[in-house]
């Protein structure tokens, strides 16, 4: 399978073409709550579409700390493939195996036992309650599987391969449409039917791609079972993923902070914002790839010493971004109705909708500028000040906003406190750039680029 160089070639060429095998993924990643969603909208009531949307806010929370430690490694594998390392860069692979047992095995566990408490802390109804916890205990009782899928398409990415992760979704995605069918549909089976559809799905994409990996990068020396960890390889992949995922985790628990203001103004308004968040999260899935990209190009660029490509694509990848976010949000405000009565027919839930679907498209541009940038400077390895522009984005600006408009203006208008957050995260950003010392010192050693070695297409690892 062919993997792309990014210390070589024209910059947005290659990036687009790493990029849409991760859109496609990510849509197909994506097509699991929606069709959860889509299912228990056709066959539930509204209590369980709001159940379902819920109870993903929880689970984000508790798995989004490993997923940025696959984003670690993917960073730390991209960087040692621009170096030509091969020793190193077997060695973080086998840490990351180890990683998802150390990780994987006591959050199932311990999900089945917190899932009642953190959705009580939440307000969730009485009349959705039931079904909120039976969802979250099942789901996380998966992440073992969520968190195996995403650290070894995190490895596939460091190494320049973004298409395999989209086959091993296709056929999780096809087995999660059937099992939902079936379970829902014909047994009757719910909220936790889909629930074991998703996680059932999430445990296939990740045993395939084991398997994957193993038949087809030998000299990765993958295993299925963990060997063990290499502490100086550990400690650089935490150092990196750790603030990534912690910020990913107070990210995700902000939102179950603004979903608990949402939950204050009832079911119908809950079930609005978790239909609108399908919508809004289909015509994110550009920001998610281009961003892979971005991160794989800095740090294999990074690793190689090509400060001077590096430079040329600070600024445009996330323009790019940017406008291609701007156009899919056009598009799918003109055509968010017929897509939101796909989910339910009931007209308080599509107007709320369809209201919240307008503002998210207006407004996300500014948000694909600004996790652009974010992650061109995560893949250099300074992720410090992109961790603390995160969460000041959430909790010093978004959740205070969406507080102040609940509280005394009017609820039905907390979706506004997105556009101001997105808006002010893309300015510090670009502040970054244009006043941060130590990257503007990076930047002028693009006069004298680095040519190491061999670059990885020349390794054993391109074949």
């Amino acid at each position: 399978m062919k993997k792309i160089d990014m210390t070589r070639g024209p910059i947005m060429k290659n990036i687009i073409l790493f990029a849409l095998p991760i859109i496609a993924g990510n849509i197909l990643q994506y097509l699991y709550t929606t069709v959860d969603t889509l299912v228990i909208g056709n066959y539930c009531d509204h209590t369980a579409l709001a159940a379902v949307g819920t109870s993903s806010q929880p689970v984000e929370v508790l798995l989004c700390i490993f997923l940025g430690i696959g984003t670690g490694v993917s960073i730390l594998i991209s960087q040692h493939v621009g170096a030509n390392d091969r020793g190193k860069i077997n060695d973080a692979c086998k840490t990351a195996i180890s990683f998802v047992y150390l990780c994987g095995i006591p959050i199932s566990i311990l999900g089945w036992f917190i899932a009642p408490f953190i959705l009580k802390m939440m307000s969730v109804p009485s009349d959705v309650m039931d079904s909120a916890v039976l969802y979250t205990r099942i789901v996380l009782c998966s992440a073992m599987g969520n968190i195996g899928y995403n650290m070894n398409a995190g490895i596939l990415r460091g190494i320049g391969d973004s298409k395999a992760s989209l086959y091993f979704l296709i056929v999780s995605c096809i087995t999660n449409i059937i099992l939902d069918v079936v379970l829902v549909a014909s047994f009757g089976m719910g909220v936790g039917g889909v629930a074991i559809a998703t996680g059932t799905a999430m445990y296939l994409a990740w045993i395939v791609s084991m398997i994957y990996i193993k038949r087809r990068y030998p000299e990765l020396e993958f295993t299925f079972l963990p060997r063990g960890l290499v502490k100086k390889e550990l400690r650089s992949i935490i150092s990196i993923g750790l603030p990534i995922g912690l910020n990913n985790s107070l990210f995700s628990f902000g939102h179950v902070a603004l979903q608990t203001l949402v939950n204050e103004q009832g079911s119908v308004f809950m079930a609005g914002w978790s239909v609108s968040g399908r919508v809004n999260g289909i015509a994110n899935m550009a920001i998610s790839g281009i961003s892979s990209a971005a991160t794989t190009f800095s740090g294999q660029n990074f690793g190689a010493g090509r400060i001077d490509r590096l430079r040329e694509g600070q600024f445009r990848i996330p323009a790019a971004s940017g406008a291609i976010t701007l156009a899919f949000g056009l598009i799918f405000i003109v055509i968010r109705m017929p897509i939101l009565r796909l989910f339910t027919d009931e007209p308080e839930v599509l107007a709320y909708a369809g209201g919240f679907v307008a503002i998210m498209m207006l407004s996300q541009w500014m948000f694909a500028v600004f996790n652009g940038i974010s992650c061109i400077v995560n893949g250099t390895g300074r992720v410090r000040y992109t961790t603390l522009i995160n969460m000041m984005m959430l909790w010093a600006v978004r959740i205070p906003v969406a507080y102040l408009i609940s509280r005394f203006i009017d609820g039905d208008y907390i979706m506004y406190c997105f556009p101001i957050s997105f808006g002010f995260g893309m300015f510090c950003m670009i502040g970054y750039y244009l006043f941060c010392p130590s990257w503007k010192k990076l930047m002028r050693t693009a006069e004298k680029p680095k040519r190491n070695m061999y670059v990885f297409t020349r390794s054993a690892f391109h074949r």
